[in-house]
């Protein structure tokens, strides 16, 4: 085993290179105290034995791929952005997220859909080609908002926001929506006052 003269430096015996010591992990049972290896040597041994299991279980192996400083690679979305672009995650080992915002965001959203409606995006779009692309009451405003029962959860159809709000304020009472409908087609009436608090309505 090579020996370097430098009592600051240790020589590899993985690249053959003499190091400072620093670029050596720590091993107790070895006489100095450190990894006959480099770090990086230790690195990119684990990398082609992790390589070699994987291909033998018939799994695909990540390809490395250089990150600037500062910047985070997304498996998800396979892109490199920045540190601002991913939440922070204080058990990570970096303290940021596994996924970027945007693609945490977008399986926030089709978690949504499955929770609530039962409906994968992809059955969503379907819905919304079905409706034409457009709201079901207003046939104007594009198609955004998924409708349901909220007493059977039945799915009722894709709505645009200013529809799916006007359902949610009249309660989905069909009896208020009705009058509401006679009364802007001018087919106004007012309730009878025949006792305190008590109305009579128009037959």
């Amino acid at each position: 085993m090579r020996v370097t003269d430098d009592p600051n430096a240790k020589h590899c015996a993985g690249c053959r290179r003499d190091l400072p010591l620093e670029a050596f992990a720590n091993d107790r049972n070895r006489r100095d105290g450190l990894q006959p290896r480099c770090r990086e040597c230790v690195a990119e041994y684990s990398a082609t034995h992790y390589r070699r299991r994987r291909e033998a279980m018939g799994k695909s192996v990540r390809e490395k791929v250089d990150v600037p400083a500062g910047h985070k690679l997304c498996r998800t979305c396979g892109e490199v952005k920045p540190h601002g672009e991913w939440h922070r995650n204080a058990t990570a080992s970096d303290g940021l997220s596994t996924r970027c915002k945007a693609c945490r965001a977008v399986q926030g959203r089709q978690r949504h859909l499955k929770r609530n409606y039962g409906l994968t995006e992809a059955e969503r779009d379907a819905l919304i080609a079905s409706q034409g692309g457009v709201c079901c009451i207003c046939l104007s405003a594009p198609a955004a908002h998924v409708d349901h029962c909220h007493e059977t959860g039945r799915v009722r159809g894709v709505l645009c926001f200013s529809c799916n709000a006007a359902l949610g304020q009249f309660k989905d009472r069909p009896d208020a929506i009705r009058r509401a409908a006679a009364y802007v087609e001018g087919n106004a009436w007012k309730p009878t006052l025949v006792a305190p608090g008590v109305y009579q309505l128009p037959s």
